[in-house]
């Protein structure tokens, strides 16, 4: 049988909830469920139900998504999973399916997720849109190339502090760079300044540093120390969850404070900006140890609109031939550039809507997408054309999961 998918009542929403949780071997613990269902409206959360028993979850929040040139709203995928007991049943597809037509007739243009498989969404028409780098460098390898020497002043943060003068650094940042999310009250009250002692997994309390140059907040970091000593020698670590600096000097002197933390071997960030000054800045890039993984992926609900709120770095336009098998309202042919939009005018590139999700934030070159050979240029000269109307000055970053 097929399942029913539908919206949850609240009296379904936290057995929908736990269904979901199984899929990645979690539990549901009272605080948790608060915390999560207060987060999004039920309107916006499908469960998958089975006999009348819930078996699989997605859910949409609602918030902004830089983009070149605009910010712009978005539906961020969540929650999405099925349990072991009902995997290979098309109950994924079935949700994904019902998700994008819901958010097609809502007027919704982006949707945005981060993967537990980078294999899944591929099928649904999301592309890889940014990568995310991490770093787990030894604290004591840390060096500056050419060292102009200290600069501005750190200090910490209480919670309230932290919540009323970290979102105005962050939003300087955000506004200006592809990727990033718009945040509310309550997700730098609920999630980025809570500690309870469930989230420390066996680490300090989170400390919340500031820096300022010339008495203005240019920099934040949240961090936790993980005390560890090994033959009376202290062999710790610090986990950055979060470092946004404005400047390349604020960029300079967070870390010189995060690699100067005392008592610690290790510092590790599990999201790093790929395009970060830092990584020119140090004497020997490989002690911070980097490594690459997918970050966000996207998927263009509906591609003429997504291409008019986009602006584009070179006159003119291109014709693109874009299929959609999975959301035919998105076949057929659009203008890039000047006069985004559907248009009847002979195509000058073919693609998909995920390659093209992958191009639309600036992750991917779409020269570079073509020699994967994911782009087929239909008119000498578009390919190269269409890499200049979408390039960008940086990459996309996104420094969170939602």
């Amino acid at each position: 049988m097929q399942p029913e998918i539908r919206a949850p009542t609240q009296d379904e929403l936290r057995a929908a909830m736990a269904a979901a949780n199984s899929a990645f071997g979690e539990g549901l613990e009272d605080t948790e469920f608060e915390r999560r269902s207060e987060s999004i409206p039920l309107d916006r959360v499908l469960a998958a139900f089975d006999g009348g028993r819930p078996v699989g979850l997605a859910a949409a929040r609602e918030f902004e998504l830089t983009i070149p040139g605009a910010v712009v709203p978005a539906a961020g995928v969540t929650w999405v999973g099925v349990p072991a007991t009902h995997r290979r049943r098309g109950i994924l597809s079935a949700l994904m399916r019902r998700q994008l037509d819901d958010l097609h007739e809502r007027g919704e243009v982006l949707a945005p997720l981060w993967a537990s498989e980078a294999a899944i969404y591929g099928r649904f028409g999301y592309g890889l849109a940014s990568f995310n780098l991490s770093i787990e460098a030894d604290r004591h390898s840390f060096a500056l190339r050419d060292d102009p020497g200290p600069s501005g002043s750190c200090r910490f943060l209480e919670p309230d502090e932290a919540t009323a003068v970290c979102p105005e650094v962050y939003e300087r940042m955000r506004t200006g760079r592809a990727g990033m999310l718009s945040r509310s009250e309550r997700l730098w009250t609920g999630r980025l300044h809570a500690d309870p002692p469930e989230w420390r997994d066996g680490g300090g309390p989170k400390f919340v540093v500031l820096l300022e140059l010339g008495g203005r907040p240019v920099a934040y970091a949240r961090y936790r120390v993980h005390d560890k000593w090994e033959r009376s020698l202290p062999a710790g670590e610090v986990r950055v969850y979060e470092a946004i600096a404005t400047s390349p000097e604020a960029t300079r002197e967070l870390w010189r404070f995060l690699f100067g933390i005392d008592l610690v071997t290790t510092v590790r960030a599990d999201f790093f900006d790929a395009a970060s000054p830092l990584l020119l800045m140090v004497q020997d890039v490989r002690r911070l140890r980097p490594s690459l993984n997918d970050g966000l992926w996207l998927r263009l609900v509906d591609v003429g609109k997504a291409l008019r709120l986009r602006s584009f770095a070179a006159a003119g336009s291109v014709v693109l031939d874009v299929s959609d098998p999975f959301c035919p309202w998105n076949e057929g042919r659009f203008r890039a550039g000047e006069d985004a939009g559907p248009t009847g005018a002979a195509p000058e590139l073919r693609l998909s809507v995920a390659d093209l999700a992958s191009a639309y934030l600036g992750a991917f070159d779409l020269e570079h997408l073509a020699s994967a050979g994911r782009v087929e240029e239909l008119v000498p000269g578009a390919l190269a054309h269409a890499a200049a109307l979408f390039r960008t000055a940086l990459p996309p970053f996104c420094p969170e999961e939602f």
